[in-house]
C-alpha cells in the first residue's frame, strides 16, 4: 500500500511565529495525528533527516510562483530536533513577505504546510493508520487556511513597544498565561 514515489503530498500544521521579518516555527511536528479522508497519518522522528541537506522552498499556499525562500540560498533553515522539522524563514521584502508579514501581526495564518513525495519503502501502514518515515521534501510552505495536523501552533513573536490591551491578552494566550 506504500504510495508512488512520483505523487506529490502536502500536509499542514499551524506553528509559526513571526519575529521581525523571520518566521519561525514548526512545519511539522512528530508524532501528532493528521485525520486525510479515512487515513490516520503520522510523522516518525528522523522523517525528514535525508531530505533537510537538500534544496528546499519556502511558498506562500503550495504557489511555485510566490517563493519565500530556500536552504540554498540561506534564507531558509531547517532542522529536525525533538518536536518535529523546525524552520527558520526570513521573509523577502516583496508583495507576498509583506502580505504573509500583515497576516502573522494580525494573527490570520493558518499555519504551515509541507509538500513531498514518500520514496520506496517511505511509508509503513496499520490498517487505515499510515505512519511516513522517510520523506523526499520538496517544500514548505506558508498557508492561510487551515492546516492538516492540528498539534503546531500560530503565534506571533514581534511585540511592540507598549502593546494595545487586546495585544496583551494575545500575548499571554500565547505564553499560555
Amino acid at each position: 500500500m506504500n504510495a508512488a514515489a512520483n505523487v506529490m503530498e502536502r500536509r499542514s500544521f499551524t506553528e509559526v511565529r513571526a519575529e521581525g521579518r523571520r518566521l519561525e516555527g514548526y512545519a511539522a511536528t512528530f508524532g501528532s495525528e493528521a485525520r486525510i479522508g479515512s487515513i490516520i497519518e503520522t510523522i516518525a522522528r528522523g522523517a525528514f533527516q535525508k531530505a533537510i541537506g537538500g534544496d528546499v522552498v519556502a511558498l506562500f499556499d503550495h504557489d511555485h510562483g510566490k517563493v519565500l525562500g530556500r536552504t540554498r540560498s540561506g534564507t531558509l533553515r531547517l532542522a529536525e530536533d525533538a518536536k518535529g522539522l523546525a524552520f527558520v524563514l526570513e521573509l523577502p521584502d516583496t508583495h507576498a513577505g509583506r502580505d504573509i508579514l500583515a497576516l502573522a501581526e494580525r494573527g490570520d495564518l493558518g499555519g504551515m504546510s509541507f509538500g513531498f513525495r514518500v520514496p520506496p519503502g517511505g511509508d509503513s501502514w496499520d490498517g487505515d493508520h499510515r505512519t511516513l518515515e522517510t520523506v523526499d521534501l520538496k517544500e514548505i510552505s506558508v498557508v492561510s487556511a487551515w492546516p492538516a495536523y492540528p498539534d503546531t501552533s500560530l503565534a506571533l513573536r514581534s511585540r511592540p513597544a507598549t502593546p494595545s490591551p487586546r495585544r496583551r491578552r494575545l500575548i499571554l494566550a500565547e505564553l499560555g498565561a
